[in-house]
């Protein structure tokens, strides 16, 4: 509670009750920090947090599949805490927990008192969505930071009249642009339901302009990067459409993935949040927001998305949803509801919570899971090993760099010097430069993703250990390759289960050839 909140409070009952409110959320959200700082040395590093420790050792304004602030982010993490595990995912686990804060601040702001700011930040903990996302060093994990805090001060600017709040809104959405671009989708459903609502006064305030002129400053270095880089994010996304590697779902099946992977038991307070917005008197200068959900929810859709793009969208639901929730549970009949329901919530959170995080040994996960026949929502097509993606991305990196140690120093001393070593993806790229040093390896090249723009160094390709791919096609550029080691760990996903080839004479200078082995996908 703010100062001024507490202020107001007359009788001393009436503040323990608000300082109660507090300590609960406070509860809730060291609740949801400790899960995360519990699960954060389990199994290894996923394969996304390989690739942006390695950008954040080649920081720059952009990258072709994320803007610039999760690499910055990572440095940071590096330069404080190291590179370990627990030393990345400490700031997601923050983030996840200032998430729970947020979307119980968003509920009393909406009116809600000690019950709705409750629900709201345990809506935002049980959900298996929001933990997953918590649980990595991704930019998932910052997105809802920006999203539910601009919808915050659109809030305080409507209940307030603060028009100088539209300058922290613009700072706010503008960093939100460095960390994902789909902060564009959710910032446009904002307008979108000023247009729609009597709110649309708001537009006329030479403050909201300012606020909008901030936000595209911030994020100007990173569209001149990709003018000067050609858009290659926009190259990236068509990529990925026509591979057809995405898991293709229709609306009806797309929400009911939401449903399932935020827990369905949030269903019924993300439904009366709509209806807070849409049709309550209390929720009707705030219906802005609920249109901004909607279009941000039809756009996703629209796009054949993964299904963890509208997670950011769902704690304004939980906020307004719990406002409403306590407003209908007034009558004295119904109070068993309000112990009873959250119970059953952190009930349901505490079976599903495997699914997000990982709390279980590998073996005890798989037994797990079929014996109460749970499988978390498929976002890939590859095909799968015992484990789902989310954690199979996290097993077989070091031992992997361990082979590739295990080949680079049968070579002649005089031949590793000249030895370059490819790798097939930025996984694989990453796990090269993160164990790489620990057993003497040079960092690794590849052609995928941000390590085609790093280029091949000074190798020439004569002497090569090639990570992945197949000997016939191979042949075609090298003088001589020859299978020399195979890759496979039980628990990882089964295209990383690979040969290893040394090969030597590459037919072409690499500088020369290096366009070919671009791979945005």
């Amino acid at each position: 509670m703010s100062s001024s909140s507490i202020s107001i409070l007359k009788g001393g009952s009436r503040k323990r009750v608000a300082l109660t409110a507090t300590g609960l959320i406070l509860c809730i959200s060291a609740a949801k920090l400790l899960i995360h700082l519990y699960a954060s040395h389990h199994y290894g590093y996923f394969v996304d947090e390989l690739y942006y420790l390695a950008c954040s050792r080649h920081l720059d304004w952009g990258y072709v599949d994320q803007p610039p602030l999760i690499a910055l982010l990572t440095w940071i993490a590096r330069l404080l805490l190291g590179d370990s595990l627990p030393a990345i995912r400490f700031f997601p686990a923050v983030a996840g927990a200032a998430e729970v804060g947020l979307t119980a601040l968003i509920a009393r702001e909406l009116g809600g008192k000690r019950f709705a700011q409750g629900l709201a930040a345990l809506a935002a903990l049980v959900a298996p969505a929001i933990l997953v996302a918590d649980s990595l060093m991704t930019m998932n994990a910052f997105e809802p930071l920006f999203w539910m805090g601009c919808a915050y001060l659109l809030i305080r600017i409507i209940k307030t009249g603060d028009q100088r709040l539209w300058i922290w809104f613009g700072i706010l959405s503008g960093i939100g642009l460095e960390n994902k671009y789909s902060m564009l989708i959710f910032g446009a459903g904002i307008v979108l339901g000023l247009v729609l609502t009597a709110q649309r006064r708001l537009l006329a305030n030479p403050w909201i302009w300012i606020g909008g002129v901030i936000a595209f400053l911030i994020f100007l270095p990173n569209l001149i990067w990709n003018i000067q880089h050609h858009f290659p994010f926009l190259e990236l996304q068509a990529n990925i459409r026509h591979s057809g590697r995405n898991v293709s779902l229709g609306p009806l099946q797309f929400f009911a993935e939401e449903i399932l992977s935020l827990l369905p038991l949030t269903l019924p307070i993300c439904l009366a949040g709509l209806w807070f917005f849409f049709f309550s008197k209390p929720g009707k200068p705030f219906r802005a927001l609920g249109w901004a959900w909607v279009f941000t929810a039809a756009v996703i859709v629209t796009l054949n998305p993964r299904v963890y793009y509208l997670y950011p969208a769902f704690p304004v639901l939980f906020a307004g949803g719990s406002v409403m929730w306590e407003a209908w549970l007034t009558q004295p009949r119904s109070q068993w509801l309000k112990v009873a329901y959250p119970a059953l919530m952190v009930l349901a959170g505490a079976v599903f919570s495997p699914l997000a995080v990982p709390i279980l040994p590998p073996e005890t996960f798989i037994r797990y899971t079929k014996a109460l026949h749970l499988e978390p929502p498929r976002i890939e097509t590859h095909k799968l090993g015992p484990l789902p993606q989310l954690y199979a991305d996290q097993f077989g990196w070091e031992e992997m760099t361990a082979k590739v140690a295990g080949v680079y120093y049968s070579l002649p001393p005089e031949v590793r010097a000249k030895t370059a070593i490819f790798a097939q993806n930025y996984g694989q790229a990453g796990a090269i430069d993160l164990f790489g040093p620990k057993y003497g390896l040079p960092p690794a090249i590849s052609g995928h993703q941000s390590y085609f723009l790093w280029g091949p160094r000074d190798y020439t390709g004569e002497s090569m250990i090639v990570m992945q791919g197949r000997q016939q096609d191979l042949e075609r550029y090298y003088a001589s390759v020859k299978k020399v080691a195979s890759v496979y760990h039980p628990y990882s996903m089964p295209y990383e289960h690979f040969d290893i080839f040394y090969c030597r004479g590459l037919k072409h200078p690499l500088k020369e050839i290096w366009p070919q082995v671009k791979d945005w996908d």
